[in-house]
């Protein structure tokens, strides 16, 4: 392999004007396809296997007017402290808000609107009322309009002395993709400038990220409608593209620079730097898409879509810097270079070939050999201690009470909680698949269960062979009461009595994840051990980066249990309500940072095992290792970070959490466990870190990785294939 990206490398280089012109083609008819395409809608969700998904099918066959697809809200009127809402000038107001939804600008996308007065939607002691609004099309699809009416709705309520809150899913917004990619390119841009000393250099892994990333991202979204791809799986592309695309082009240009340090001719650099550090990218975009591809293990659609979406980013990260990174250092010249070099604006003028000093790495790397057991049993002891919350750690899907108490919806959620109890904001749908005796025996039975507010009469379809209760639990949504009150309905129903709703679809969607938890693991870890077997010609590296990834992880899913759960620190990071932990973080946080730990893994240990193979001792390619690798990788850890802390200020609880668990995964995996304990543990084994029984070596493909076959191909070739006399006579073409 490292000899045929060797060759990919130089011909990109050499072909620099095609290469580059292909890509820019690729990228314009991406971006001609995105913007002839429609806007991509919110997607379909479905459950397939659960009870909710199945109540929902139903519900589709018996119900046909009841779509379970389109958007809703509910807008909470409250009357003034002493008034009812049912005196005649309250009762005016909120006739004039259904009457104005019925009529207003946004009614060609409204299904219907429930007169509370008429729906029996007043609370007990008349303070309170709503309006039940249900529209045609998801919230993702509701035109600016309809919006627009939706929250000027209640104005003159308002102006009347009413309070007027809005809730539901209607006022769903598109989610803003914009600050935190900003704030990580800033924060990319001054890491790379300090990394590279040259400003070229550093806007080089910025250009070719954002070319790949402007591609896949617009890929995306052109088959968006085409494929049901949902509005949301374009942010994950970016985010993860945006990622790996910075991390590889920034291996590549470091590994060239090394290349021409060492006297070689600038094609041959690019060649050699494709062929070894490009190996290493190759194999680390492997596990990353190993990672996301894994996600059809949880057989949810939406997931294994967002997957797939973001997998094919990473092929083109991968593609764009094997051929354009190379292609564009062609063009690049010696601006390439450190600035040292060349000016006094870094290294003050620093001759060329003056003796570089022992950087960091080299010196934090002598540090870890001296007391690799010190550093081993801090490093595992500290994130043991973080990771302890992780045990007491409860899952669960966001909704409007996890808002920021400045929002409507919260204050929505609130109203309703206070007028017509907790449970009100999650009520239950009960389908039942049977004639009316079936269905008022049900009724009877669920009154009877523990933890039941109201239970409305059955509602039977036309042909009476199928009817819908609505039962309101006593307890909120999210809580432990309403999941057992779910259970027990569902316990003591046959297969013809089936649960579903928001709340049901929650509790569902929250133990397919937790289920397919353990699965998703062994597969993911499991290939990528065998893939970094085949790496690393050994068995003990790739079982201690695996284990090292779970550490990282259980750490930080503790920090974010600590932060979101139980409310440590919570003021610090904006954390208004405390909570479950969204239910797809522990699945999404080990596939993101999977992909990205292994990327250290693969940038840092391939120059270990370069050094080893080529004659160095155990220690000493510990050293070179981090010589060369260990200035990249922090560069690209800060990079991260810095991407994911930007969602941290999000106004959306679910965002923050994002953001908040992947920084602090980034962060745990990359200084602690690939800076710290990957050494600590490499010092500990010795030649035994390397070792591999022979008929395993001979049953695994040699791959290559550390560049050992290139080297012995380029001696071989001499001047001709661009060996030592023609980097000579190069060096300064």
């Amino acid at each position: 392999m490292a000899t045929f990206l060797y060759r990919l490398g130089r011909g990109a280089f050499r072909r620099r004007g095609l290469v580059a012109l292909i890509w820019v083609a690729l990228l314009f008819a991406a971006g001609f396809g995105a913007a002839s395409a429609g806007a991509p809608t919110s997607g379909s969700f479905s459950m397939p296997g659960t009870e909710a998904q199945k109540a929902f099918d139903l519900l589709d066959e018996k119900f046909p007017g009841m779509s379970a697809d389109g958007a809703s809200a509910r807008i909470v009127i409250k009357a003034p402290q002493g008034a009812k809402i049912t005196d005649e000038a309250n009762k005016a107001q909120v006739e004039k808000i259904v009457s104005g939804l019925q009529q207003g600008p946004g009614k060609a996308q409204v299904a219907s609107v429930a007169d509370p007065f008429q729906m029996q939607a007043v609370s007990q002691d008349g303070s309170t009322a709503y309006v039940s609004v249900k529209y045609t099309v998801s919230g993702m699809e509701l035109s600016d309009d309809t919006r627009e009416a939706l929250t000027e709705s209640g104005d003159p309520a308002k102006a009347a002395g009413l309070t007027v809150e809005i809730g539901g899913d209607a006022l769903m917004a598109a989610p803003e993709t914009g600050s935190g990619e900003i704030i990580g390119i800033a924060v990319a841009a001054v890491v790379l400038v300090i990394t590279f000393g040259s400003l070229v250099a550093a806007g080089l892994p910025l250009l070719t990220a954002l070319i790949g990333v402007g591609i896949g991202v617009s890929t995306v979204t052109a088959l968006a409608n085409v494929l049901d791809l949902g509005s949301t799986t374009s942010t994950l592309a970016m985010m993860i593209g945006l990622a790996v695309g910075i991390d590889y082009a920034l291996f590549i240009v470091s590994r060239y620079r090394v290349e021409l340090a060492e006297g070689r001719a600038r094609d041959e650099a690019a060649g050699r730097a494709v062929g070894t550090a490009g190996s290493a990218v190759v194999f680390a975009g492997l596990t990353v898409v190993i990672a996301l591809v894994g996600l059809a293990v949880v057989n949810i659609p939406m997931l294994t879509k967002m997957g797939l979406a973001a997998a094919g980013t990473v092929v083109i990260a991968v593609l764009v810097a094997l051929t354009l990174v190379p292609s564009i250092l062609g063009f690049a010249g010696k601006k390439v270079l450190p600035a040292g070099t060349k000016s006094k604006l870094f290294g003050k003028g620093r001759p060329a070939d003056a003796e570089p000093k022992a950087n960091a790495g080299t010196r934090w790397a002598r540090f870890v050999l001296r007391r690799p057991v010190v550093v081993l049993l801090l490093g595992v002891i500290g994130l043991g201690v973080i990771a302890v919350p992780a045990g007491k750690l409860e899952m669960g899907l966001p909704d409007d009470g996890a808002q920021p108490v400045s929002t409507t919806q919260r204050r929505a959620y609130d109203l309703l909680s206070e007028g017509f109890g907790p449970g009100f904001n999650g009520p239950l749908l009960v389908v039942v698949d049977g004639d009316k005796k079936l269905a008022n025996e049900t009724a009877d039975r669920i009154k009877g269960l523990e933890g039941v507010a109201v239970v409305t009469p059955p509602s039977p379809n036309q042909d009476g062979s199928a009817a819908v209760i609505t039962v309101i639990p006593k307890d909120r949504p999210s809580s432990a009461q309403t999941e057992a009150l779910v259970h027990d309905i569902r316990d003591g129903s046959g297969d013809d009595v089936l649960v579903t709703g928001a709340t049901a679809m929650n509790i569902d969607f929250s133990q397919k994840m937790n289920d397919a938890l353990l699965p998703y693991l062994a597969l993911v870890v499991g290939l990528a051990f065998l893939l970094l077997m085949v790496v690393f010609r050994s068995i003990l590296v790739p079982l201690k980066a695996a284990l090292g990834f779970l550490l990282s992880v259980v750490a930080a899913l503790g920090a974010v249990v600590a932060v979101f759960q139980w409310g440590w620190l919570g003021s610090v990071f904006g954390v208004e309500q405390t909570g479950p932990i969204m239910s797809m973080m522990p699945i999404f946080m080990v596939g993101v940072v999977f992909g990205l730990a292994m990327d250290y893994e693969v940038f840092l240990v391939t120059r270990m095992r370069e050094a080893y193979v080529h004659g160095e001792r155990p220690g000493q390619a510990v050293v070179t290792g981090f010589q060369y690798s260990a200035r990249v990788v922090v560069a690209a850890a800060v990079i991260m970070i810095a991407v994911f802390a930007g969602f941290i200020g999000a106004s959306e609880q679910m965002v923050k959490m994002i953001g908040f668990g992947l920084a602090v995964a980034v962060f745990f995996d990359a200084f602690i466990v690939r800076m710290a304990i990957v050494p600590a543990v490499l010092a500990l084994l010795g030649h035994r870190a390397w070792w591999l029984p022979r008929w395993l070596d001979r049953l695994l493909p040699n791959v290559d990785v550390e560049g050992e076959s290139l080297r012995k191909h380029l001696e071989a070739a001499g001047p001709a294939e661009g060996g030592p006399d023609k980097d000579r006579q190069l060096v300064n073409a």
